[in-house]
């Protein structure tokens, strides 16, 4: 993916039925320590990090940066969805030669189960398509993530690889905004 040059990001609030997606605020970062301080979010993301060095060393206006949407539920903060450059480094890759957009999103334990992250990260693909037509996006989840699982497969991704890292077992695939055939798969999730 090139860089989201300062142009596009950020874009303009994305609605959807519940949810509102934008950039970050000032008024976001106690749910940001939150978030990152969760020993719940912490289990899939490597362990939660302590909230005293959380305190001191998250930014005033936390988050901002290219790619990332803070999901609000009625005026407050919720999650993130992020886009983000695949590490080249990482040999698991669709293409060797180019970075691939990779699609993250953590929510707050609280908001788990009401099919916040399903609503988000469709509008957020579907916001993405239109930005890089026909640029593929890649998810990344441990295979024991049975949630994470069931909403890769929701959104309409398909698997390409699975391998180990971090000590477990992943699973990597790949959503497009045009099939082979033409049809756009950026309308929504698929069920």
């Amino acid at each position: 993916m090139t860089e989201l040059d300062s142009s596009t990001w950020p874009p303009a609030p994305i609605r959807t039925q519940r949810l509102v997606l934008r950039g970050s605020e000032a008024r976001d970062r106690a749910a940001f320590i939150e978030l990152f301080a969760s020993p719940e979010v912490g289990a899939h993301i490597g362990g939660a990090r302590p909230r005293d060095a959380l305190e001191r060393s998250v930014p005033e206006v936390p988050g901002r940066r290219r790619g990332l949407f803070v999901v609000e539920l009625d005026g407050a903060m919720i999650g993130t969805i992020t886009f983000d450059r695949r590490a080249a480094e990482l040999a698991d890759r669709l293409r060797p030669d180019a970075g691939e957009s990779e699609l993250g999103y953590l929510f707050l334990p609280e908001a788990w189960g009401f099919g916040y992250a399903a609503e988000a990260c469709a509008a957020a693909l579907g916001w993405f398509a239109a930005a890089r037509p026909g640029e593929p996006v890649v998810l990344c989840t441990r295979i024991a993530n049975s949630p994470s699982m069931r909403l890769a497969r929701k959104l309409g991704f398909t698997e390409v690889t699975r391998f180990e890292e971090y000590g477990a077992e992943q699973w990597l695939g790949v959503w497009c905004s045009v099939t082979p055939a033409g049809r756009s798969t950026a309308a929504g999730p698929r069920e």
